[in-house]
């Protein structure tokens, strides 16, 4: 099971940081990721984090946003930095090559 949380309204410039809980799975095995789905657009792959922690972003986000996990807490996060309107969506999260989607979070970010 994945629980997505965090997400709200914020203006541009501002930060967020999403939450997501894992339970169910070998979670310090896992490879884990955000996805994001904006209005109206497919669903696109924002950041990934191996179990080793070595991390990898989409273009438009790196710099911005820093994706982390907590073995501890089966918890992976993404702390979200210098928000722009173009971030808004649907955020994620996903252990890779399992194909169950969790309930997302929304983020808004007004100009």
């Amino acid at each position: 099971q994945l629980q997505a949380s965090g997400g709200g309204l914020v203006q541009a410039g501002g930060s967020l940081r999403l939450s997501c809980l894992v339970s169910g799975s070998a979670f310090s095995y896992d490879v884990m990721a955000w996805y994001r789905q904006p209005p109206g657009k497919q669903r696109e792959l924002v950041a990934g984090i191996g179990s080793g922690g070595n991390t990898n972003y989409v273009n438009s986000v790196k710099g911005r946003f820093t994706i982390s996990r907590d073995n501890a807490k089966n918890t992976v996060y993404l702390q979200m930095n210098s928000l722009k309107p173009e971030d808004t969506a649907v955020y994620y999260c996903k252990i890779m090559g399992m194909s169950y989607w969790g309930q997302g979070t929304q983020v808004t970010v007004s100009s």
